[in-house]
């Protein structure tokens, strides 16, 4: 196991998600500023120029990401399932 520092990704629970009714279940997503900042931040990581603070948030909010979408698809795989007659 590796240590990371990382920002803690509660720390964007508040203003960084928002629920959003997809095919009739709230799912967690990120705000529009969230995602974007991700994906500077992404960029930056890939052109290996994050600064320590920089990684610490791209660490965090990868994280946030994967929880997310860890959740997402649970609740996605618990849904009932819906006919629709033709």
């Amino acid at each position: 196991m590796v240590t990371q520092i990382m920002v803690q990704p509660s720390s964007w629970v508040e203003a960084g998600i928002q629920i959003q009714k997809v095919r009739g279940l709230n799912l967690f997503k990120f705000t529009d500023e969230l995602q974007t900042h991700l994906e500077m931040l992404l960029d930056k990581h890939k052109d290996n120029t994050l600064t320590e603070a920089e990684a610490a948030e791209f660490a965090g909010i990868t994280e946030l990401d994967r929880i997310f979408t860890l959740i997402n698809a649970r609740m996605i795989a618990e849904s009932p399932v819906t006919t629709r007659d033709n």
